[in-house]
């Protein structure tokens, strides 16, 4: 069913010859909050701040169609897919944590906390799967999705502001700069706790896809690599990113921005770092580097609150919309509201090769 006319945006492959990226038609409405693509097939779930979560089919050329939408209380905070890509699930400020099942086209409530659901992800464990949801009420719940109530609750130090799994690894970063490390073989006890490296507010975790250590981004332009075990912090590193220089010949002028998404590449495990200056970056950890920037990812014309790769990592999905960085006045009428696609290239994603 398409919740749209049948529009379709331009093709990935053409445009990324020109290195232009497509944007996607039909857009939400209001800020874009969260993007997720489907583990199985290239579906995107796009959750966003006009209560709607819709899901759009991204064609071999990049053509998208909009195929669904479903609606919360009140804005939708975060979006993920369960592991067999038959399920989508989200958080939002309603407090409730919502099903959409892709094969019936109906969404069912299946969480509820005492405050906004700020984070939602599946947990693929060998005893079957499970929703965790993080909140502001200051806790995280585990649902089996077959029955009402939680299958258990961790409390929170604070509120929960982002959280990230890669089993059996899950890490949750809290307001006032609190890290909780699991290890969900053990869910509802932390395996360590720390204070955030960095010195300012969390605003987003990402696990490395290998499950042994995460990255952490700040709100003052700054990522911390972070390994879990003691063995190999000698590897934990951060650095500046999302900053410009107010004047290049004073570097203690700098304009600083927070830093909004990080999204690990599902093949070559680098990462991309998205922020509220409106620009993309991709590292790698290892070498300590930047990679080669896209063209395209010069300047957008807003910030950018999130971003991810589809499954293979052939194509980078990211938002432009207003993240309220700069308060109620930054909200000006006509602030673009868009969804992009980018085709990735190998040079922009691969890992640099060793020096010899």
């Amino acid at each position: 069913m398409s919740f749209f006319s049948a529009s379709t945006s331009n093709s990935l492959v053409n445009n990324a010859a020109a290195d232009k990226d497509i944007e996607v038609a039909d857009p939400p409405t209001d800020s874009i909050s969260s993007l997720s693509f489907s583990p199985t097939a290239d579906y995107l779930a796009v959750g966003s701040w006009d209560n709607n979560v819709r899901i759009y089919e991204v064609g071999a050329n990049g053509q998208t169609q909009g195929k669904a939408m479903y609606g919360h209380q009140g804005p939708v905070l975060n979006v993920c897919w369960n592991k067999d890509g038959s399920k989508i699930l989200s958080g939002g400020a309603d407090n409730a944590g919502r099903m959409f099942d892709v094969t019936t086209g109906q969404s069912s409530q299946v969480a509820q906390h005492d405050a906004p659901i700020r984070v939602v992800r599946w947990i693929e464990s060998p005893q079957g799967g499970v929703l965790a949801t993080g909140s502001w009420d200051k806790t995280i719940k585990y649902w089996d999705l077959r029955t009402p109530n939680p299958v258990s609750t961790v409390q929170l130090p604070e509120r929960c502001y982002t959280m990230d799994v890669v089993y059996p690894l899950m890490v949750v970063g809290t307001a006032e700069r609190h890290i909780l490390v699991f290890n969900l073989a053990n869910p509802t006890t932390p395996f360590k706790t720390l204070v955030s490296p960095l010195k300012w507010q969390t605003r987003v975790v990402s696990c490395f896809p290998s499950a042994n250590g995460f990255a952490a981004g700040s709100i003052e332009g700054r990522v911390a690599i972070q390994y879990v075990e003691e063995k190999d912090a000698s590897n934990n590193f951060s650095f500046k990113c999302h900053r410009r220089d107010q004047m290049p010949a004073n570097k203690d002028q700098s304009l600083v921005y927070a830093v909004n998404d990080i999204s690990f590449h599902p093949v070559h495990g680098t990462f991309s770092t998205c922020g509220s200056d409106g620009t993309i970056n991709f590292w790698d950890k290892d070498a300590r580097t930047r990679l080669k920037a896209s063209p395209a990812f010069e300047q957008a014309p807003g910030p950018i609150p999130c971003t991810t790769f589809n499954r293979s990592g052939t194509i980078f999905a990211y938002a432009v919309s207003y993240d309220w960085s700069k308060g109620h006045s930054g909200m000006t009428p006509g602030h673009p509201n868009k969804l992009m696609l980018h085709a990735c290239k190998d040079e922009e994603v691969k890992r640099k090769p060793a020096k010899r």
